[in-house]
């Protein structure tokens, strides 16, 4: 990663209604990161789709669960992905200030580490 690329990331979790729009909500606003957010589980609010793998230079999910889901419905497109699990459950509303506080502490650190060294 070239330094003053924007790093395009995902966040993913099971719905996309509280964490991974919570995430993408505190990035949205960061000039070096486009975010967006969508969900594994069929009904969410935003379903992820290849599209959204193969744009995005990170993806981030919540729990391991959401991982498995992408490598087994998506192998393609996750063969070379790079790709963290935050192992943040689903205990939050969208914003509670306890989630927020839980994404940043553990994503400042990966993105950071990822502009650095790269994928």
């Amino acid at each position: 990663m070239v330094d003053g690329e924007t790093l395009k990331v995902l966040f993913v979790c099971s719905m996309n209604q509280w964490r991974s729009p919570t995430a993408e909500k505190i990035y949205a606003d960061k000039p070096s990161v486009v975010a967006r957010s969508a969900g594994t589980n069929k009904g969410a609010r935003q379903s992820v789709r290849s599209k959204d793998l193969l744009w995005a230079d990170l993806v981030l999910v919540m729990e391991q669960k959401h991982k498995q889901k992408l490598m087994a419905a998506f192998p393609g497109e996750m063969k070379f992905k790079t790709l963290h699990v935050l192992d943040i459950p689903d205990d939050y509303q969208y914003m509670d200030p306890e989630l927020v506080e839980g994404i940043r502490s553990t994503v400042d650190p990966l993105l950071e580490n990822f502009r650095n060294d790269g994928p």
